[in-house]
């Protein structure tokens, strides 16, 4: 799981650096007039504008200026428009905003409009970049229009089309407005081709639509012309639908470093990496002998023993340290025997028989008595020395 599905023997690198340029195609009418993309198309603002209601010249000082209001204040109170309704007078354009019905003429068209979304990506770490447009000299953008499996490098999107894949309603939302999310995921295993690198598109809406005081999306602007030698302009405020591409993505290749940290914490974890260390030690190193005396302690066990377990791991790894003939290598050969010394055990003085106990499993030394003196040895008709 770790190597293969989180690819932890990847170096890896988040958040590329991104741009990001767009383009808006289409036309549409309303009741007198032809909107093209000069006109619907404009730079996102961000203001609210609110009535101050008074009921007196003392509710309105004089020179204030209210930045989220229209103008500098009279210090007069006036009838708003129609009704028994009575704001602050001001010194600004008139006259001012009244809350105007939205046109519906403009939603007929709209869901056909085309979007390019232009964005490329860039990876430092790893010298790597790549966009989201097919490198074709054939005049492919003219006619495509994006498609998941057949047309992925061509980012046209129809403005419906961005708004159905957010799941909304396109009459709703072009009458009070919203914010949709374009998200540009770029997950790349460098370790493969580039072509295999490809840029995966999804789409939400942002703006929370359940809260009245911040759903929705309008914004203001206006048109100046000269009436008589006045100057006039037209106020328009605009409800529509901002688009925000979000790049993000992640890019990975292989590493020695961190294949080299994870293979080590998953042996340590499953206890294999104790045998490794020691058969590394014991095989490649250059003082593996030494390693190898400090590691497994000698014992001095009979011959017909098959030997403590220690010195079985230490041959099965092919280091055993040299295993002693003798229990006494500088005794002098018996004179009735002709074999050199006794076997590997404990030499008693006493003539009696004791047992002689079993190996012992702990990897210590086992104290071994002097040898006696050979004129204190019984030995039996043969000469053998009795043990």
């Amino acid at each position: 799981y770790v190597f293969i599905v989180q690819k932890s023997y990847q170096e890896s690198e988040t958040g590329p650096e991104s741009s990001v340029i767009t383009k808006v195609k289409g036309i549409t009418t309303s009741e007198h007039k032809v909107w093209d993309v000069e006109e619907y198309v404009k730079p996102p603002e961000s203001i609210r504008v609110h009535n101050a209601t008074c009921h007196s010249d003392a509710d309105c000082v004089a020179g204030e200026l209210d930045m989220l209001g229209n103008g500098l204040r009279t210090g007069r109170c006036v009838p708003y428009y129609q009704g028994p309704s009575k704001t602050c007078e001001v010194f600004g354009w008139c006259p001012v905003e009244d809350g105007a019905s939205v046109s519906q003429f403009l939603g007929t068209m709209a869901p056909n409009f085309t979007i390019l979304i232009k964005n490329s990506i860039h990876y430092p770490k790893f010298h790597f970049s790549k966009g989201n447009i097919a490198d074709r000299t054939d005049g492919y953008l003219k006619r495509c229009t994006f498609h998941e499996a057949s047309d992925l490098y061509c980012p046209i999107f129809k403005l419906g089309f961005i708004v159905e894949q957010a799941g909304e309603s396109f009459a709703e939302l072009a009458h009070k407005g919203g914010v949709i999310g374009v998200i540009i995921n770029w997950d790349c295993d460098l370790d493969l081709p580039a072509s295999e690198c490809n840029p995966r598109y999804s789409f939400r809406r942002l703006d929370p639509k359940h809260v009245p005081a911040s759903s929705g999306y309008n914004f203001r602007f206006a048109k100046y012309y000269k009436v008589n030698g006045t100057t006039t302009r037209t106020l328009i405020k605009a409800y529509g639908i901002r688009i925000d591409v979000i790049v993000h993505g992640q890019a990975g290749k292989f590493s020695l470093i961190p294949t080299i940290i994870n293979l080590a914490t998953a042996l340590t974890s499953i206890g294999v990496g104790s045998f490794l260390c020691d058969w590394i030690l014991l095989t490649f190193m250059n003082k593996n002998k030494v390693y190898s005396h400090k590691k497994f302690d000698k014992v001095c066990t009979p011959s017909h023993s098959s030997g403590s377990w220690p010195l079985t791991l230490a041959r099965v790894l092919g280091q055993a340290p040299p295993q002693p003939a003798h229990c006494s290598e500088d005794r002098p050969p018996s004179p009735l025997s002709g074999q050199q010394g006794a076997e590997c055990g404990l030499a008693i003085a006493s003539p009696r028989p004791r047992p002689i106990s079993a190996p012992s499993k702990q990897m210590v030394d086992i104290p071994v008595s002097e040898p006696a003196p050979q004129d204190s040895i019984p030995t039996d008709p043969k000469g053998l020395a009795q043990l």
